[in-house]
């Protein structure tokens, strides 16, 4: 195992509450690293938020409401909140060093898809702007003793976004799913990149 403080030069960057945590490897480190860096940015990463704080911020939400916050296990680093119809579910985020996935559960049947940033898994359990009705994936999540439909609507934010981040969530969001990104200038691509997610 791998403490953060094995890697000083980025120790500043971490929260206190990640900086306690064992990394598995230097890969396993940049990528939450990366993670961090990303949610920062997102503006709705509410960092050492409890879970009981959580509930209590998604209480008056609509179902679908999330947020991301650290994780109180130790041995995982973020947890997603959410609001559903059965109340608010928090699921931790495994991380690996191939990648984050949602916490399986033993009685999920479903496969569980790893991403290389916890954005891109947002992503991929939220509508898609072309999702009819009928041909809308379904997730389900399993909560003392039922089981809950997933779905991630829109996230509860923590900051005002800047006009310039809004602005970049905003391109991310057309240029998805199009090669139009390889014909941007070099400075605009490499904004982009910085923060490549429209959620």
């Amino acid at each position: 195992m791998v403490t953060q403080s094995k890697f000083p030069s980025m120790s500043r960057v971490l929260d206190s509450s990640l900086r306690l945590k064992t990394f598995s490897s230097r890969s396993e480190y940049n990528l939450v690293l990366s993670a961090v860096h990303k949610l920062q940015e997102s503006g709705f990463y509410w960092s050492t938020v409890t879970g009981t704080q959580a509930n209590l911020l998604l209480s008056t939400e609509p179902a679908g409401t999330f947020l991301i916050r650290d994780s109180s296990d130790h041995r995982h680093f973020f947890t997603l909140s959410v609001k559903t119809e059965s109340g608010t579910k928090n699921l931790r985020i495994q991380c690996e060093p191939c990648g984050f996935s949602l916490q399986t559960d033993p009685r999920s049947s479903q496969p569980v898809p790893r991403f290389d940033c916890v954005l891109k898994l947002l992503r991929h359990y939220m509508p898609t702007k072309d999702s009819s009705s009928n041909s809308k994936r379904s997730y389900y999540i399993y909560s003392g003793g039922e089981r809950v439909p997933l779905l991630l609507s829109k996230p509860l934010s923590s900051t005002v976004s800047s006009l310039q981040h809004l602005c970049r969530k905003a391109v991310n969001g057309q240029l998805e799913g199009y090669g139009a990104r390889e014909q941007l200038p070099l400075p605009l691509k490499d904004f982009l990149q910085e923060y490549d997610s429209p959620v």
